[in-house]
């Protein structure tokens, strides 16, 4: 037997952690991983001709030593993000340039910079080991990951730590990221597992949940309020669905976005009344590659208030180029929009007329601080958010998966098996579980 297979067999049978710590670990672990050599291998293609089923290898790397803040964790699921993508197409720039940086910062930094970046910024798994000067986590604690990277040495990083002048995201500005079957975080990323989910399912939530919660709940964001009226596109994504859970939680008029019938479906399942399918309604914003349609957004704003009788008092926004111009527009006079993304393209447009005299705002989110991750962790601990789970991949089709969410062809989270060897495995409450099924299994019903 492996020593992979030994830890695999032990995490799965719940072992004690002193059994876990008394495991050797390998020297070398499998991981799904870009090389520097090909980062020129999509060079003249547009962004939609660039496929990560060519450029994401799973491959074995070596194991780097353990700092002393840092943990191993046996990775039992970990699921695909839209910087996993970006990271696969080398857009809007190869991340072995962040690797550099940070390479050039101390001792334990050189350790990421490499000639591979080992992907991934979320996970569920077992840890086994931790460093001298890791104090609340040990071997066999299960844990989910959150992907804020960040050195606490620096007096940026207190406050709000999302400004910190050295924050970066696990998995995508760093090395050895969650997709693969040991990763290397430093102890403050490490947060519980819900034990009602599987290791699939609880793989899924850090990134896009801790990011509509700060986006959505945080003072740091809009800080929503009972009975304010959001518009979420993309609402069955990766980040939207966890947004219209949030609004719907806090007292909030979700008025979700979608692009067809089925997601609009799925979006009345989860208890959006208010649906706007952009493609039925046959919305074109822009006119062609350098002109937007007004009479566009006029027409969306007519729909909001045909559908809640007033406007939005909150925009969530991630598309970036494609909706920030109607995005302005439809928010109410001194109303806020709030963005994390551009999923559609970086360089935006709006009409500042319609900024400035309405006196709405523009707010830039990123991810969260530990404290935001945490408590959004917690909700869905506690059964009051849900995964939003929809398709699952083993490790080696890593490129696939990618691809699906750069395609759009999946509705919100595709995870991917590392350790884990099937689905379904790793729920503890089931009496949680059960109270919740229909919401936590909603987005694998829909998909099947």
């Amino acid at each position: 037997m492996s020593q992979i297979d030994a830890i695999r067999d032990a995490v799965l049978a719940r072992a004690p952690g002193d059994e876990l710590a008394a495991l050797p670990l390998p020297e070398a672990v499998r991981g799904a991983l870009v090389k520097a050599e090909e980062t020129e291998m999509f060079a003249g293609l547009s962004s939609e001709e660039k496929d990560p089923r060519k450029s994401i290898h799973v491959e074995e790397f070596p194991l780097p030593e353990l700092a002393p803040d840092e943990a191993y964790v046996a990775v039992m699921a970990s699921a695909i993000n839209f910087n996993t993508v970006w990271t696969s197409i080398f857009e809007p720039l190869p991340t072995f340039q962040f690797l550099t940086r940070l390479g050039r910062e101390s001792v334990w930094g050189e350790r990421h910079d490499q000639p591979y970046h080992v992907m991934g910024s979320d996970a569920a798994g077992v840890v086994l080991r931790v460093g001298s000067a890791v104090r609340n986590w040990k071997p066999g604690d299960e844990v989910t990951i959150h992907c804020l990277h960040v050195d606490d040495q620096d007096p940026s990083a207190h406050d709000d730590s999302m400004l910190a002048a050295n924050q970066r995201i696990w998995g995508f500005e760093t090395n050895f990221g969650g997709l693969a079957d040991i990763t290397v975080v430093k102890a403050n990323q490490l947060m519980p597992r819900p034990m009602h989910l599987t290791w699939e399912e609880a793989a899924c939530n850090a990134l896009c949940n801790s990011t509509s919660y700060r986006m959505i709940v945080s003072p740091n964001g809009a800080q929503m309020t009972q009975g304010q009226a959001v518009l979420v596109w993309g609402a069955t994504g990766g980040i939207g669905a966890y947004a219209v859970q949030y609004v719907l939680n806090g007292g909030g008029v979700p008025v979700g976005v979608v692009s067809s019938e089925k997601r609009a479906e799925l979006l009345r399942e989860m208890g959006c009344e208010h649906v706007i399918d952009r493609r039925a309604e046959g919305y074109r914003f822009w006119k062609d590659d350098t002109e937007q349609d007004p009479k566009e957004w006029l027409r969306l704003g007519k729909k909001i208030r045909e559908l809640i009788g007033r406007d939005v008092d909150i925009v969530f926004e991630h598309p970036g180029r494609s909706t920030m111009g109607a995005s302005v527009f439809v928010a109410k006079r001194g109303g806020l929009v709030i963005t994390c993304a551009a999923t559609s393209g970086y360089k935006i447009e709006y009409d500042n007329r319609y900024l400035w005299m309405n006196l709405k705002t523009i707010k830039g989110c990123h991810f969260a601080n530990y404290r935001e991750a945490w408590e959004a962790n917690r909700l869905i601990c506690e059964g009051r958010v849900h995964p939003t789970l929809s398709k699952v991949y083993p490790l080696d089709q890593t490129g696939e998966a990618a691809y699906q969410v750069h395609h759009n062809l999946v509705e919100g989270k595709v995870g991917v098996l590392a350790l884990a060897p099937q689905e379904g495995l790793g729920v503890v409450d089931t009496e949680l579980r059960e109270r919740h099924l229909d919401q936590i299994t909603l987005f694998r019903r829909h998909t099947d």
